[in-house]
């Protein structure tokens, strides 16, 4: 065999037995680390509390809090709880599900035995492997000042030919108590659904559409409203509408109308005259001597659409 043969005969044998040392290395580490993760170990901690499902008449002045306790977990929980950042330790109690009781004042207590369970479920361990440090956990929650407010529909609605809506929306509850901070309360008049949406429409639209409580600033018992939108068809039709002044004028008008073109429903079709509007003449500019007085349309029937009014103006004759 030759010298350069036999020199890489050699090398080919301390590179396998190099290799066969780090596989039996990494084993030995991976059983060690393994045996390591297997065993019990005991931490103390700290996690955020914070609450959910607080009654809507009040609201927690102690959002988030933190407690201190102790567990002894297994290395593999262990290891999970330190890779996770001390901001994100954050455990909910929702106080539907907890019987707190009054402390006097706006100070409530718990035990704290709901906060190990809730941070046994973060950690996936047992509660009974948790040891707090206080027995009971405290918090402040304050009364929310209220008001009755109107519940509105933003429509975003197109009807079909000669259909319309018919009237504002019927909205159950029509109203709702809020309750918020007083300056806000003082400065609202009314919360609103979402955008009903709707298109091509013929007939009547009945949705359940949730309530925007102005992004959460405020509360309310009631999530979502009951909407009926009322679609009718309409028709479109003249009427000649006279003009009228004060009891104490006496005037005669020409012409003695107003072309009122207007759609109405047919549902109110019969019930609609020229009664039903209201023609007025600016009599303020009788002392102008002017030879035409402006006429206008002032009062005209629920649900009527006017389309066209004509003349703008009359002639007038003072009558003795």
């Amino acid at each position: 065999m030759k010298p350069d043969q036999i020199t890489e005969e050699i090398e080919k044998k301390d590179k396998t037995k190099l290799l066969t040392f780090l596989i039996f290395l990494m084993i030995s580490a991976a059983l060690w680390f393994l045996i390591k993760l297997t065993k019990d170990y005991s931490s103390q901690t700290d996690f955020t509390v914070t609450y959910s499902e607080v009654p809507v008449n009040k609201w927690v002045s102690t959002p988030e809090q933190q407690v201190k306790c102790s567990f002894v977990a297994d290395g593999f929980a262990t290891l999970r709880y330190k890779m996770v950042r001390k901001q994100r330790r954050i455990v909910e109690i929702p106080l539907d599900e907890v019987p707190y009781r009054l402390e006097g004042g706006v100070t409530y207590s718990y035990s704290t035995q709901y906060v190990a369970e809730k941070i046994a479920g973060w950690l996936g361990i047992s509660a009974s492997n948790i040891t707090m440090n206080d027995d009971k956990q405290y918090f402040n929650m304050e009364d929310l000042q209220s008001k009755e407010v109107p519940v509105l529909v933003p429509l975003d609605v197109y009807t079909q030919r000669q259909y319309d809506v018919y009237g504002k929306p019927k909205v159950t509850p029509a109203s709702v108590t809020v309750y918020g901070p007083k300056n806000l309360l003082d400065t609202m008049t009314a919360v609103y659904t979402e955008t009903l949406h709707a298109a091509n429409v013929s007939e009547d639209i009945v949705r359940t559409l949730a309530i925007d409580y102005y992004g959460g600033a405020v509360r309310a018992e009631e999530k979502t409203a009951e909407v009926l939108v009322e679609v009718e068809q309409f028709t479109e039709i003249d009427i000649e509408v006279p003009v009228k002044v004060p009891d104490s004028l006496h005037l005669r008008f020409f012409p003695e109308t107003m072309k009122v073109k207007c759609m109405v429903p047919i549902r109110d079709y019969a019930g609609i005259t020229g009664t039903s509007f209201l023609v007025l003449a600016d009599t303020a500019q009788l002392h102008r001597l002017q030879p035409l007085l402006d006429i206008k349309l002032v009062q005209v029937p629920d649900h009527v659409h006017v389309l066209k009014t004509e003349p703008a103006q009359v002639e007038y004759l003072i009558i003795n």
